[in-house]
Formats: C-alpha cells, sequence, structure tokens
C-alpha cells in the first residue's frame, strides 16, 4: 500500500475492513493514484449529507456530480426501486419490453416542448452520459446515410465543451480544456470551433459551414451551460443562432443536456429559455434521481423516421447490455414523479438566490476573476488554482463536500438542500478562498 493510502482517508489505521482490504484493488476516476490523497471513507448518505466512517458528517455541495438532485435516499425513490427488485431486477431489451421502460419514454417525451416538425418522441435507453452521446453521434451519421447522402460523417463542436470519456464522445470535447490529450492519435478528427456569441465567431462559424457543410453530419453543444469543460455559460441566443445555421445548411442539431437537464439551469431543460427544439437530445445525471445508472438519447420524429424501413441494414446497430434496465427506469419513474410533485422549481429559485447572496462576497478576492449564477449552479473561478488536492482538503475541514477543478470551485447542491445547508457551503467557500 502506498504511503498517501493513510493519509486523509478519514478512517485512519484502524479504519473498517473494507476499505484497508480493497483500496490497493480499486482503480479511482480522475486520479494520479501514486501521488492525490486517498479518498474518503463513506458510511452512509442521508439528505443532502455524507457520513464518513469516521463519525465525520460532510453537506455535498456537488451532489454526487450533480445526479442526487432530489438528495439522497430519498424513501419514495428507494421504495419504487425496492418493489422494482422484488419483481424484475433486470430483463433484456432485445425481443422483451416492460411497463417501467415504456411508461418511462412516454412520460420523458411528454416532458419536452412540442414542435409541430420536431417532435422528440422516440427514446433510446443506455447506461451512461457518454453512451447516450455515443448514441446521439451514430444516430446523426447513420441519418444521413439512410437517405442515401454520403461524406456526411462529422460532427461540429465547440471549445470548452465536453461531452464524456468514451471515444467518440471525447473527439467532440474541447481538445485542449479536456482530460484526453493521451488519446488524440486514437480519436476521429471532429471540427472544434468558438461558440457562435458574438459577430466574429458567428461569421467564422457561417464561412466554416458556406465551405464544409456538405461533410458535417450535425452540431452538438451543451445548452446555456459548458459543465466539465470549466461551468461556462452562454446566452439562449447562442441556441437560436445554431439552430437557424443547421436549418439553413441542413445540419442536424444535438443538445447534451446530461448535466443541464432536469431543472438544473432553472428551467426543466437548458433549451427550453430558447423557445427552438434539437433533432436530438441527450439525457442523464439527474434522470434516476442519483440511485441508478440510466441515460436516454431522444430524437425527432424527422431523425426517428430516417431508421424506419423493410430494409434491415437502416436500423440502429447499438444496444448496451442493460439498456432499459427495470430497476433504473423505476428509480427513473420515481424521480419524475418527485419533479411532479414536490415544490422542485420553487427550490431551484431559493438556491439561485442564495447562491447569489452567498458567493458574490468572492467577488472582492484576490485571485477572483468571476463569480456567476444560473439555476441551481454557482461557480467561483480563480485566476488559478496551485494545488487542487490542498484546496479540496480545506473544503473538507470546514464540514463540506466541495470539488474544484481546473481553474473553479462550482457548488451544484441538491435542490431539497435546507437553507441553512445551504449557507454552509456558500461561507465554506467564501472563508476558505479568503484565506488563499
Amino acid at each position: 500500500m502506498s504511503d498517501n493510502t493513510s493519509k486523509n482517508n478519514g478512517v485512519g489505521a484502524d479504519g473498517p475492513v473494507w476499505y484497508r482490504a480493497g483500496l490497493d484493488h480499486a482503480w479511482r476516476p480522475y486520479a494520479q493514484m501514486k501521488t492525490a490523497p486517498a479518498p474518503l471513507a463513506v458510511a452512509s448518505t442521508e439528505g443532502c449529507r455524507i457520513q464518513l466512517a469516521d463519525g465525520r458528517e460532510l453537506i455535498d455541495g456537488i451532489a454526487s456530480w450533480w445526479t442526487a438532485c432530489h438528495g439522497y435516499n430519498h424513501p419514495h425513490i428507494c421504495s419504487a426501486v425496492e418493489a422494482q427488485l422484488k419483481t424484475m431486477p433486470h430483463v433484456m431489451f432485445g425481443g422483451l419490453v416492460h411497463e417501467p421502460v415504456l411508461s418511462l419514454a412516454r412520460r420523458l417525451t411528454a416532458m419536452l416542448p412540442r414542435n409541430p416538425h420536431q417532435d422528440l418522441d422516440r427514446v433510446f435507453f443506455s447506461d451512461s452520459g457518454s453512451v447516450a452521446v455515443e448514441v446521439a453521434l451514430k444516430m446523426a451519421v447513420q441519418y444521413w446515410t439512410n437517405r442515401g447522402v454520403h461524406g456526411r460523417h462529422r460532427i461540429v463542436a465547440f471549445k470548452g465543451g465536453y461531452h464524456g470519456d468514451t471515444t467518440g464522445a471525447m473527439a467532440v470535447s474541447d481538445p485542449e480544456g479536456s482530460f484526453h490529450a493521451a488519446f488524440r492519435g486514437l480519436l476521429p478528427e471532429q471540427i472544434i470551433v468558438d461558440l457562435p456569441v458574438d459577430e466574429a465567431s458567428t461569421s467564422a462559424l457561417e464561412t466554416l459551414l458556406d465551405k464544409q457543410a456538405d461533410e458535417i453530419a450535425a452540431f452538438i453543444v451543451e445548452p446555456l451551460v459548458q459543465g466539465a469543460g470549466g461551468m461556462r455559460f452562454h446566452d439562449a441566443d447562442v441556441l437560436k443562432t445554431l439552430r437557424a445555421l443547421a436549418d439553413r445548411h441542413e445540419i442536424l442539431l444535438i443538445f447534451d443536456e446530461i448535466f443541464t437537464g432536469f431543472l438544473r439551469t432553472g428551467t426543466m431543460f437548458a433549451f427550453e429559455n430558447a423557445g427552438i427544439v434539437p433533432d436530438i437530445i441527450t439525457l442523464s445525471k439527474a434522470l434516476t434521481g442519483g440511485t441508478l445508472p440510466l441515460a436516454a438519447t431522444i430524437a425527432s420524429r424527422k431523425v426517428f423516421d430516417a431508421f424506419w424501413s423493410d430494409d434491415p441494414t437502416k436500423a440502429l446497430m447499438h444496444g448496451p447490455t442493460f439498456m432499459a434496465n427495470p430497476l433504473a427506469c423505476a428509480a427513473a419513474n420515481a424521480s419524475l414523479d418527485l419533479f411532479e410533485r414536490e415544490p422542485r422549481a420553487a427550490q431551484v429559485g431559493r438556491i439561485t438566490a442564495g447562491l447569489k447572496a452567498g458567493l458574490e462576497p468572492c467577488r472582492s478576492l484576490p485571485g477572483v476573476a468571476d463569480v456567476r449564477v444560473k439555476g441551481a449552479i454557482g461557480v467561483v473561478e480563480l485566476d488559478r488554482i496551485e494545488n487542487l488536492n490542498a484546496l479540496r482538503q480545506r473544503f473538507i475541514d470546514k464540514g463540506v463536500f466541495v470539488r474544484p477543478f481546473g481553474n473553479i470551485v462550482y457548488l451544484t447542491p441538491a435542490f431539497a438542500i435546507a437553507e441553512d445547508e445551504l449557507a454552509t457551503l456558500t461561507g465554506a467557500v467564501a472563508a476558505v478562498l479568503g484565506e488563499r
């Protein structure tokens, strides 16, 4: 076991047997394990709190990578999963179907804004956000070949974007700002450009399309907020511009709402702010309320019609083993129940106000470049962070779980967070950054 294993792990040498026996066999994400502090040993979760094995309790400021939108262990979701477990934990989706998935497909499509020509009404289920993006890219490329149009095999994506860690998703993420530099020789070459946020960047994109539209299958963009690429915000007008350019050049438009979907930006789906509808949308993260892995790629009728054929070669040949897992679908249906029954939109409004009030004092601190809030996302951007691990540990010392990355400290709490818990989070951010 490395020397770092016993440092800051929340358990010490006398910690649980499972921790001491297993840690050297687990490959952890986004970590140089030789030098990174050992992970915190978690005993349980409840509401917006994480209980550590050593008895400490942390208020979770990021809702387990934005998934636990209702808080941990919500009894309604737990009951739904327990009931489904007794009936049918899993059955393959090839040639078989079950009630939880059909109910979920119907409910998801009913939630999405309607457009006479672009109803998003056909759902392909998978088990992670990255795979949902892979499916969207495959749909977009095959859409053209199924229509007899060849050569439209490239995707336009945007600087600052991040769409996942599988091969296709990496290829449409910002090659400079993501974690994917080591794989450049492996990745297909896509087109990464600036978002059309002003006249110059819009003109540059139009020039590109005038020259290369006949080889472009689709745009892919995270609407309103580029999440893991740096929590960068843009206006709804950007989405309108992309919709107009996509229509003009007959290019499909994919919205990646894996992070932004389900009220995170203040509306159920971020693209609602623009009053337009994409051709394909991807969803995951908060879909099951932070309980089980599930993702959805939802296509418009126009896209699906290109696959509806007597020709078997025009089928979408993709099928994850745990696609439409009944347990995950039961959790997702229960999560949608909570969006209908509990005052989530009002809670997000209160979080917005709390984040603005609590983080604004950071603006005057040395080294702070920006403070911004959208919906239930609060961001403090710094000029730089010299020691991420040390900064993360300072938050733990304050009794909160906040995980800065790059040059930003961000909060994406559960929507059900109490006002005093949110105040503790924002206060810890201000206090820790004030110590720098």
